[in-house]
């Protein structure tokens, strides 16, 4: 157990360092791409990259979760044949779209001509990175699975500044949203390389075992469903805003969201790489025992989170007024917003992956389907009465009923922390009230005043 911890907190600590440092370079590259490019390409990459992930996550099996849940994961036939599976996957990916560029061009450009030709051709080059994430080595979920996180996190780090430096030279030299797109496969394909020199204690080799499949099947059933609804929910909004605004609009919504999802990848990188392998090795405890460790430990998390979303909301203004131009304004207003409603995605994200270590993805499906219908049911409404804002409201409280099911689950399988729940959730309004008070004390306005001072689009 002590070795659990220790490799626990060992690991923790690596992704909350690779993911601050894997962030300020995104950001500095970010910043100078905003300059080079056009807010119009960020929102048709934005469409690409959608559809490109909804195609993976639509067909995600859970193979690397399944080699970190799996007794027998890192046994070299099961390695072997999930390498196979994978391999076999992307292929299909790009494929399916490849036909289904046409019509997707054709919804996304009927009624703007310009884009539709450059959406025939960038879909598929986009989607051409799932073909090749396709042969990845094995040894990244077998790392995870160790808890070894540091060798990984090293890695992940020296991939993305080789992918960022060739994109922003690429950019550089040719702005256009094409050099987006290749400079995207140049870092998957630098990636998928560089993962077979992580570990050397395996050959892979094509395979196909009838047992190990059945093991993966029964284990990515709902782990399908799950993520297909992960995607469906988690980038219905832009798949939505992508009919409804133009695609200036959507690349400054982008940027918002982007920036404003800071806190929610965090705590959704510790859930995957920290919280599901440490639950995966100890689900054989009582679950009373297992309760007791989860409440300890996400005490420290949410207060953290705390202050991180509090921070976020009240100055998320100035961070945009700071780091973009004049054009991006309208996500000074958009970030503050977004951020508040975050903090749902926290509460489920720090247990969420409880359910999956003690093996029971059932509830991560029900709870994207929760989202889902949020998000597909109330952004068009929001929309059409209250045009963008009503939209960004319907985004921010989306994660509330996802929250409600995985609380459910939780209580069903005898880890409830709703008392927890509530404590953190009053602390983050008093705290949140506060703060904002403060601000407006001192004369500094309000972190959404650009709503009101500008023009809603």
């Amino acid at each position: 157990m002590e070795s659990i911890r220790k490799h626990a907190l060992r690991g923790a600590v690596w992704t909350l360092g690779g993911y601050f440092l894997n962030q300020v370079l995104r950001l500095a590259s970010n910043l100078i791409l905003t300059r080079l490019l056009v807010p119009e390409y960020f929102g048709i990459m934005a469409i690409a990259n959608t559809i490109r992930i909804g195609l993976e996550l639509f067909s995600d099996l859970g193979i690397g979760q399944s080699i970190i849940q799996n007794k027998n994961g890192e046994d070299p036939d099961f390695r072997n044949t999930a390498w196979t599976v994978q391999i076999l996957r992307g292929m299909a990916l790009w494929g399916i779209s490849l036909i289904a560029t046409w019509p997707l061009a054709k919804f996304y450009g009927d009624d703007r001509p310009e884009y539709f030709t450059i959406l025939l051709w960038l879909i598929p080059l986009v989607s051409l990175t799932s073909l090749i994430d396709g042969f990845r080595s094995t040894a990244v979920p077998v790392l995870k699975r160790r808890m070894q996180l540091g060798k990984l996190t090293m890695f992940e780090l020296f991939a993305q500044v080789v992918f960022l430096v060739v994109l922003v030279v690429w950019c550089y030299f040719s702005p256009s949203v094409f050099a987006l797109a290749a400079g995207g496969l140049f870092g998957s394909t630098f990636q998928t390389v560089g993962t077979f020199f992580l570990m050397r204690d395996h050959r892979h080799r094509l395979a196909w075992n009838p047992v190990v499949m059945r093991e993966i099947l029964k284990f990515g059933q709902w782990m399908f469903v799950a993520t297909a609804l992960m995607f469906a929910a988690g980038q219905a909004d832009r798949l939505i805003l992508g009919k409804l605004l133009t695609f200036g609009e959507l690349g400054v919504y982008t940027i918002a969201y982007t920036m404003s999802d800071f806190p929610r990848a965090i705590f959704r990188m510790l859930g995957d790489r920290v919280l599901f392998p440490v639950v995966a090795q100890r689900s054989d405890l009582p679950r009373s025992e297992l309760r007791l460790k989860l409440l300890l430990q996400r005490r420290k998390l949410l207060l953290g989170g705390i202050v991180l979303l509090t921070f976020l909301t009240v100055a998320g203004d100035w961070i945009i007024y700071f780091l973009y131009d004049n054009r991006y304004e309208a996500a000074t207003w958009m970030m503050p917003i977004l951020c508040a409603g975050i903090w749902f995605s926290l509460l489920y994200q720090t247990t969420g992956p409880a359910l999956l270590g003690l093996g029971k993805p059932v509830y991560a499906a029900q709870s994207n389907l929760a989202r889902l219908i949020t998000v597909a049911a109330l952004l068009p409404v929001g929309f059409y009465f209250y045009g963008i804002l009503g939209a960004i409201g319907a985004i921010a409280i989306a994660d509330l009923p996802s929250y409600c099911i995985l609380t459910f689950g939780l209580r069903h399988e005898g880890l409830g922390l709703i008392s927890q729940d509530l404590k953190a959730t009053l602390l983050f309004c008093v705290v949140l009230s506060l703060a904002i008070a403060a601000r407006y004390g001192l004369g500094l306005g309000l972190p959404i005043d650009a709503l009101f001072t500008a023009a809603v689009p």
